[in-house]
């Protein structure tokens, strides 16, 4: 009897001096598709099948609709010069899009283009998306703040944490299954966030997606989430990337850590 008791005693030792972790969720590509490389893409959104696509820099920025499987351009509007498009969502029938420090989101129609309204915003405008209920805009910091649609005033905001630890330079944004996915700019990691806290849910490490030789520019990074919810389809792309992936998504397998105690 006292030999089970100490074996006992040593597996939950054993247990203690141990956590469960999760790594990176990884990827498998389902598809590869032509897309344009002077594209500097800062939003992407799939609304009824059709790719809608927010390109910046100040004298280069468009709105514009994609061809999924060739990459072609098959409708855009360019922005005024002075204004560096960023993020992008939908919103009934109309497409909002960003500017990064110009304090100003463009509103129009989302089958002509045609400009309806403008609205005004504090701080940077980065990654753009909508959650049904609001709009949802990161501004490269940890913060992502929630808006009205209608009267785009601001709702509440919240802070993203991992592991009680700040996470910034949040950029591209999609609403997905419940959760906001997160490019972070300058890695190939996306994180998923919860919309009530700001937990880091986990991280989709999209390393090695588009190798190093395609890439034009330092500046040419991850940078475009786009779902297809009616056919749980997901689509990544970067900034000047050549290439758009449909991809799906290989869960992490959990993994015993070992916790190293101070003596």
């Amino acid at each position: 009897m006292r030999s089970v008791s100490l074996h006992r005693q040593l597996a939950l030792l054993l247990l203690a001096a141990a956590s469960v972790a999760l790594a990176d969720d990884t990827y498998r590509v389902v598809h590869t598709y032509p897309h344009d490389a002077r594209a500097y893409t800062q939003g992407l959104v799939i609304v009824d099948g059709h790719l809608y696509e927010s390109t910046g820099l100040n004298g280069r920025s468009t709105l514009r609709m994609d061809d999924v499987t060739t990459g072609r351009v098959l409708q855009s509007a360019s922005v005024p010069a002075q204004y560096f498009a960023e993020g992008l969502t939908n919103w009934g029938a109309t497409l909002i899009q960003l500017t990064w420090q110009s304090h100003v989101a463009f509103v129009y129609d989302r089958f002509s283009f045609r400009l309806l309204r403008t609205f005004q915003y504090d701080g940077e405008g980065w990654g753009l998306t909508q959650d049904g209920k609001d709009l949802i805009l990161s501004d490269g910091s940890d913060e992502l703040r929630f808006y009205d649609p209608t009267t785009f005033r601001i709702v509440r905001s919240i802070h993203v944490r991992d592991h009680g630890q700040p996470v910034t330079q949040l950029n591209e944004l999609e609403y997905i299954h419940g959760q906001v996915y997160a490019n972070v700019w300058h890695s190939n990691r996306i994180a998923r966030i919860s919309p009530t806290t700001g937990k880091v849910l986990g991280w989709i490490n999209l390393a090695g997606l588009l190798p190093q030789s395609k890439r034009s520019d330092p500046e040419a990074v991850l940078n475009g989430i786009a779902y297809d919810a009616v056919h749980d389809r997901l689509f990544v792309t970067g900034k000047l990337w050549p290439e758009l992936f449909e991809i799906i998504v290989v869960p992490a397998k959990a993994k015993i850590v070992p916790v190293h105690h101070a003596k």
